[in-house]
């Protein structure tokens, strides 16, 4: 299994980010459950057929794939066409096999449309996590949750959202970190929950 992560890691980004580590495992338990991994070891993913929409409906004739493959590519987003897994963890392997589908199709737009591991990082959002290419992100969130914590310290710098984590502003670390519907799946009301617990 990838190495997880432990209370150093936690405490060493906690003090990068000038935040406290109640704050990073509350993004961590509502992103992903709190685990970067699925049980047999591949990284755990949300592929998000509207994003791969957007990535290529410019290069095909009338949006083809949203006609040959609508449950991957779509023009709006929707919850629909996630993979449950036995658990009811839309993060399971399901999601892996809508992934590779997508690869067959578009490889750069497939992967830019997933997010990745303990904190569901979008792969679009390479760059600014500190890594050259697409593919050297993709790679790294298959290593370990070392990585995973990595990318999410870049993503929260390189959007100026330090300061919503550190003082705890739930409201504006969800709208910058998950968009601007995020009150429709109440990401700012699971945050403050999230860190009450891990407050204990």
């Amino acid at each position: 299994m990838p190495d997880k992560l432990n209370d150093n890691d936690f405490q060493e980004a906690a003090t990068l980010l000038n935040c406290d580590v109640p704050a990073i495992r509350a993004v961590a338990e509502v992103e992903s459950a709190g685990d970067g991994f699925l049980s047999d070891g591949r990284v755990k993913i949300l592929f998000e057929g509207h994003k791969f929409y957007e990535y290529t409906k410019g290069a095909y004739t009338k949006g083809a794939y949203a006609q040959s493959h609508p449950t991957i590519c779509y023009p709006k987003w929707t919850k629909s066409f996630y993979a449950k897994g036995p658990n009811a963890d839309v993060r399971g392997i399901g999601e892996l096999v809508r992934l590779d589908e997508a690869i067959a199709l578009d490889r750069p737009a497939a992967l830019m449309s997933a997010s990745y591991g303990k904190f569901q990082i979008m792969g679009f959002n390479y760059e600014i996590c500190g890594f050259e290419t697409l593919d050297d992100f993709f790679a790294a969130m298959q290593v370990s949750e070392g990585e995973h914590l990595k990318a999410f310290c870049g993503f929260i710098k390189s959007n100026s959202l330090d300061g919503a984590l550190r003082n705890h502003q739930w409201a504006k670390l969800a709208a910058g970190y998950n968009g601007p519907s995020y009150k429709e799946n109440k990401y700012d009301e699971k945050l403050a929950a999230a860190f009450v617990k891990y407050s204990k």
